[in-house]
């Protein structure tokens, strides 16, 4: 059985990692560099940098952040946020990036994605996708939650897949920051609908929600919060999801590589 992997998010902004509720209202928790490398020592499979502010200028500082970090990481770095055309997948992919998440650019021009996936290849491309409960349904928002599309969540992972996308990162805007735990109805449902990796995100806010998360069908589980305030560590974390019976990496194998 494949192992789960355990994902730290750090959202950037001028420079410095930030966290919010709901997309708003940040505050900055610490420089990303050094961040990245602690939450590599106590065993996390993959970091993920998000841009959040995706400014020309935005981009250079993070592009530079990528560069520095990948330098000392021996797992997985992503990039995501403002990535918007096959010139910005490769920037970020010879800064050092393992991968490249995108949202907004896809939602736009869907080829986009297939192109990448051609060029690049579908190991490297995730489709991240933030998604608000609507009824019964998920409804598919951009630009940092800010912008409601007509796509309905489910049917655009679908969409996505078939695009070509490596992984889905999927991301509950209404628990982004509220430690409530993921949208598990939202994780299972996509999870079910496609054949590639899902990784859960928004919510997480104790150790329980990320074995919650993988029961809910999550290849991997994303977190931020919990780990920027030092309520938990990624070896705890492992440690609950190995209890539970979810196969996990350990840190000596990572230690080993």
């Amino acid at each position: 059985m494949l192992t789960r992997r355990v994902i730290a998010c750090l959202d950037v902004d001028a420079g410095q990692v930030v966290k919010g509720v709901e997309f708003e209202s940040l505050r900055r928790v610490g420089d990303p560099v050094e961040m990245a490398e602690r939450y590599e020592r106590e065993g996390a499979d993959e970091i993920v940098f998000l841009d959040i502010s995706a400014s020309a200028e935005g981009r250079a500082t993070v592009l530079d952040l990528v560069r520095r970090t990948s330098e000392q990481l021996f797992i997985p770095l992503t990039l995501g946020g403002g990535i918007r055309t096959k010139e910005d997948v490769a920037k970020a992919l010879r800064a050092g990036a393992d991968k490249v998440s995108i949202n907004s650019s896809i939602v736009a021009r869907p080829e986009l994605l297939t192109e990448c996936a051609d060029l690049f290849g579908g190991q490297c491309m995730v489709a991240s996708i933030d998604a608000k409960r609507e009824g019964d349904c998920w409804r598919v928002y951009t630009h940092g939650g800010r912008n409601r599309t007509e796509l309905e969540a489910v049917a655009w992972a679908k969409e996505c897949a078939r695009r070509g996308a490596g992984e889905i990162l999927l991301t509950s805007i209404d628990r982004d920051g509220v430690r409530g735990g993921y949208d598990l109805a939202l994780t299972r449902a996509v999870s079910r609908s496609v054949d590639i990796p899902v990784i859960a995100s928004g919510g997480a806010g104790s150790v329980e929600h990320l074995v919650e998360g993988v029961q809910a069908g999550a290849d991997a589980v994303l977190l931020a919060g919990i780990l920027h305030d030092r309520l938990t560590t990624v070896g705890a974390i492992k440690s609950r999801l190995a209890a539970a019976g979810i196969p996990v990496r350990k840190l000596e194998a990572q230690c080993s590589i």
